[in-house]
């Protein structure tokens, strides 16, 4: 479609260079309704604000001056107000099939990225307990995300932002010892707000058996801390590998201490005068950007907030070079991250590389009723126990199945299911009925000849080739507006429009010529497919 779309841009705006007409902005889209055609433009609404004339009036001149002589459009009519529809020849269609199959691995795939250098940051969980439900939709929505702007040409770079600093390392050490102790017979009150879960306990054992009680005396809290947050670390990576997704770089926070780069913020800010002391605290004045209020970034405690380091990892990000920077935080972020932003702009740098995405909560349900989950309190299901119930593909589709901007009603039944019901199974049932037909044509002696496609005439046909054509641009508005679900939602239309060609239309027949055509549109279909599940991440089988 977007080979269409871009002579239809080419041959309107010499029609619009005709009748010396201002070139504006206009956009593409499919109409509702089959019989208003397979694109319309709203080129006339936008301009008879400009010309102070009927839109009808201005599409009929348009279409006058359209040098529409070409096999790809068959027909040209003005609907409405004023849309512009184009019908699409049977002749391109059936001529699309070939271009599918050229592509390829490449259908899909775009180049206007051109190496420019992205860095994806997601998950960044603190090391303080597994996975829960919550990283998991946020971790597959990053990974999508970065195999996204692969297929746009970008050179990306997966980061998880190891925050191993502030309270909640101590209290993670602490909650460690305190367990420690109990397996020694130690009476000890532990606190309510520390972390609760028996992965806890398991971490304590393990020091028990390796070190004995050797440490009950110890007043240095340091090796439980370090301990824990390898043994945590560990237990993350090894989920996040489940879902076949690794990261490139892992940034310590630490580190941002230790090169003194924390430091550095806070004397840009003070020789900028943009901080200042108050109640034993330092503030920074994020008010002269926008905020409306100033912001804490040192405590009295001499303990910074997250907002300090958090500017300083960003700055580190944009030091690195990198032309576009994509964070993916949880709802719970949508009121801070502007702070780390006006942070930026005060250290001078383009804030504007760094693009800010906002996923909604997750919400577990069997049947009806709803699981809670609490990570102090360790009354929740971990990513890795969904996993084990419902596997990789049907994790990472479910993530992916709804806007990031919504919340997200995670249907555990529905994903247990394993039938056409559960839309993953759905998707790679079409994938394998496909390579099934071949398996078919090849037992009965079928080559398949990539060879002309004008036997394809069926209305079923003509339906499933104009969906396949919709992947480019749809990938593209992927890309474009950060909504892998839009893809979700997309394949779902490819396999519902295959599935009603395979029933309707005998692909393997008497007819060798009619035949071969319909294997090359499966075959089609099943690069369609195959290219979608690879940037959902989910695999492709042959068979089911």
């Amino acid at each position: 479609m977007l080979r269409v779309q871009s002579y239809l841009n080419q041959i309107i705006n010499d029609s619009l260079k005709k009748l010396n007409y201002p070139k504006v902005g206009f956009v593409f889209d499919r109409p509702r309704l089959e019989a208003h055609g397979d694109i319309s433009i709203n080129l006339a609404m936008v301009l008879a604000k400009k010309l102070k004339q009927n839109p009808r009036k201005i599409a009929a001149e348009i279409i006058n001056k359209l040098d529409s002589k070409t096999a790809w459009i068959k027909n040209i009519e003005i609907a409405g107000p004023g849309f512009i529809n184009f019908f699409l020849s049977e002749e391109y269609l059936q001529n699309s099939v070939a271009h599918i199959l050229a592509e390829s691995d490449d259908y899909g795939s775009f180049k206007f990225g051109n190496g420019q250098k992205a860095q994806v940051e997601f998950v960044s969980a603190n090391p303080t307990g597994p996975l829960t439900v919550g990283h998991g939709r946020q971790a597959v929505i990053g990974d999508t995300l970065a195999n996204l702007l692969e297929c746009a040409g970008y050179e990306v770079i997966r980061e998880y932002y190891f925050n191993n600093a502030g309270r909640q390392m101590k209290v993670l050490g602490d909650s460690v010892r305190l367990r420690y102790l109990e397996l020694l017979d130690e009476k000890i009150e532990f606190p309510k707000d520390y972390y609760q879960g028996e992965y806890i306990k398991d971490i304590a054992k393990s020091i028990k058996e390796d070190k004995g009680a050797s440490l009950r005396d110890s007043e240095d809290n340091s090796f439980f801390t370090k301990t824990a947050e390898n043994a945590i670390f560990d237990d993350i990576r090894f989920t996040l590998n489940r879902l076949n997704i690794h990261f490139d770089v892992y940034f310590n926070e630490s580190d941002l201490y230790k090169s003194g780069e924390i430091e550095s913020v806070l004397k840009i800010f003070e020789e900028k005068k943009l901080s200042y002391k108050k109640d034993g605290a330092i503030w920074f004045k994020s008010t002269e950007f926008g905020l409306d209020q100033d912001k804490v970034i040192v405590k009295n405690t001499g303990e910074p907030t997250y907002r300090l380091p958090d500017m300083a990892y960003h700055k580190n990000k944009l030091d690195r070079g990198f032309d576009l920077i994509v964070d993916l935080f949880g709802a719970d972020h949508i009121a801070t991250y502007p702070d780390v932003i006006a942070g930026i702009k005060a250290l001078g740098y383009n804030y504007k590389k760094i693009k800010v995405l906002i996923h909604q909560f997750v919400t577990l349900y069997e049947g009806k009723e709803k699981i809670k989950m609490s990570t102090r309190k360790a009354n929740f299901i971990t990513l890795d126990d969904l996993l084990d119930e419902v596997g990789e593909d049907v994790t990472r589709w479910f993530f992916l199945m709804r806007s990031m901007q919504s919340h997200l009603n995670f249907d555990l039944t529905l994903a247990k299911t394993q039938s056409d019901e559960n839309p993953v199974y759905y998707n790679q049932y079409a994938h394998a009925r496909i390579c099934s037909i071949f398996r078919n044509a090849e037992e009965k002696g079928i080559v398949f000849n990539n060879n002309i496609y004008n036997r394809l005439i069926e209305k079923a046909e003509f339906e499933l080739i104009k969906k396949l054509l919709e992947f480019p641009p749809l990938v593209q508005r992927c890309i474009t507006e950060y909504e892998p679900h839009l893809l979700t939602q997309y394949l779902s239309e490819v396999s519902t429009l295959f599935h009603k060609f395979y029933t309707e239309c005998w692909v393997i027949g008497e007819d060798i010529e009619l035949t071969q055509a319909r294997l090359g549109l499966c075959l089609a279909t099943k690069i369609v497919l195959a290219n979608g599940f690879k940037i959902l991440g989910i695999s492709a089988p042959e068979k089911m």
